[in-house]
């Protein structure tokens, strides 16, 4: 039996550049509140609470003052950068260099906008950190879509400027923009460059994990998939998984994995989300060791 984790599984520079300042913060000056999970991997942030890493929601920060805030990767709207100057907080900003890059856009986009009557649009998920982040540019404006169905929100008289979420599916952005452009030509007639600008604002560190993940599907018996439950990331890429290897599957740690799975496998893949520690994986590999009856090798 051969094991093989993954190597282009694990963070993204965004969730690791997150982590390592955190790590760094609380060792120089011990507890520090971080707004919202750090990672969507509870294993992770139990074991960042260990080391005195405490979860805040937004609700939590309006009560705070005189203390140390940590912004993590997914970024953050204006609003919360003014709350932390009226409360005297200081801010630890965490933001991914590529989210804070797509804000400044959105922001400049919405004010284009608004001189044409027009609409920014956000290929995203309703609520998720990020697009809280991105739609504040907008003053809350901008219309969120995820699924052909929210299409119905948009008013195609209007100039449209699509833009998507760091994490989204590639092909789900190219399938929402021809449904767009779709729309527009019915309403329309034809479609003009200064109705519709598409901005494919995908991180390509993510999106390239797809092309990666499929390969590495291909070459497993089976595939053990670790994430969070909560991690959009992860369901997409498990997703992919899936679609080239029928036993893959979804797991938070090895208290999940049934070892059932894993009969008849002579090679077994392990991979992850974004999110997803290489420790994690690395101790997935070690308990089906441990269970092996023969001696299976780790790569």
């Amino acid at each position: 039996m051969n094991i093989t984790i993954d190597k282009n599984s694990g963070y993204c520079f965004g969730v690791e550049f997150a982590i390592k300042m955190a790590e760094d913060e609380m060792e120089d000056n011990g507890q520090l509140y971080c707004l919202g999970d750090i990672v969507h991997n509870d294993m992770e942030v139990r074991r960042l609470y260990q080391k005195g890493l405490r979860i805040i929601s937004r609700d939590d920060l309006k009560n705070l003052h005189n203390t140390r805030v940590l912004i993590r990767a997914h970024g953050e709207p204006p609003e919360t950068y003014q709350l932390a100057l009226e409360n005297n907080i200081e801010l630890i900003d965490a933001s991914c260099p590529v989210v804070l890059k797509l804000q400044n856009r959105v922001k400049h986009a919405y004010d284009n906008m608004k001189k044409v009557e027009g609409q920014i649009v956000i290929y995203g998920k309703e609520g998720h950190a990020e697009v809280i982040g991105l739609a504040g540019q907008t003053r809350e404006e901008a219309v969120i879509i995820m699924t052909d169905q929210d299409l119905d929100k948009l008013d195609y008289s209007r100039p449209i400027t699509l833009f998507s979420q760091t994490t989204k599916s590639t092909k789900g952005f190219y399938h929402i923009k021809a449904l767009i452009e779709d729309r527009i030509r019915e309403n329309k007639g034809e479609l003009r460059i200064q109705d519709f600008d598409a901005n494919d604002s995908i991180c390509r560190q993510v999106s390239n994990r797809e092309p990666q993940m499929r390969k590495f599907s291909e070459e497993q018996d089976v595939v053990l998939f670790v994430a969070g439950k909560k991690s959009s990331n992860g369901r997409a890429l498990y997703e992919v998984c899936l679609s080239i290897n029928p036993r893959s599957y979804f797991i938070e740690s090895e208290e999940e994995l049934d070892l059932n799975w894993l009969v008849d496998a002579e090679n077994i893949g392990i991979c992850g989300a974004t999110s997803t520690p290489m420790w994690l994986m690395e101790r997935v590999a070690e308990f089906i060791k441990e269970k092996s009856p023969s001696e299976p090798t780790i790569a």
